[in-house]
């Protein structure tokens, strides 16, 4: 087979392994989704709360779900108490996401938890789970890729693009992110 046929061969493209749920019940989410969720007329963060669990999620107390955010699979997400996720955030969730207590995702910003493998004409899907453990914040805009774990208190400033597992009480900004000074708290 010639490159360009690997190249345009769609028909062995094939991730049917990946099964995140029933088509009924993704159908039905993804119409709650859009309808409270990614809405930014619907700022009623108790209801969101709410949805969340009747779709599976796990979710803590003094929780805030600004306007327009868009979740992939609820029954994939667990949420500590008090965490922020602020407007627009997208939580591409094809693995299990974690948000730990007091933990913050600021607007615009992004948990990727699928990729493809560029390197195999199949474009193999792959997916990687999320952890954002306890103070850890997500800056606006910024991204984090399949399979990082970003550690307690750690900060991953505006912009920056997570790759590897950032390290408790470190602020890293960049694309890729590189750990630019510790984060230390004044009393």
């Amino acid at each position: 087979m010639s490159n360009l046929t690997q190249k345009t061969d769609l028909s062995r493209y094939n991730n049917d392994w990946y099964q995140p749920g029933n088509v009924f019940k993704r159908v039905l989410w993804y119409t709650v989704n859009v309808l409270f969720f990614k809405n930014p007329l619907f700022v009623f963060g108790s209801i969101k709360v709410s949805l969340l669990r009747l779709f599976g999620a796990q979710v803590g107390k003094g929780v805030v779900i600004k306007p327009n955010v868009n979740i992939k699979y609820p029954w994939k997400l667990t949420i500590g108490n008090n965490v922020w996720i602020g407007e627009e955030v997208w939580i591409d969730n094809l693995g299990d996401v974690t948000l730990g207590d007091h933990s913050c995702l600021s607007q615009g910003s992004m948990l990727l938890c699928g990729n493809h493998n560029y390197k195999k004409v199949e474009f193999d899907l792959i997916v990687g789970n999320i952890v954002i453990e306890e103070g850890a914040w997500i800056g606006a805009h910024a991204v984090v890729c399949p399979g990082i774990k970003c550690k307690s208190h750690s900060v991953l400033s505006v912009n920056s693009v997570a790759t590897s597992n950032l390290e408790p009480y470190s602020i890293y900004m960049g694309n890729p992110a590189v750990k630019i000074k510790d984060r230390i708290f004044k009393t």
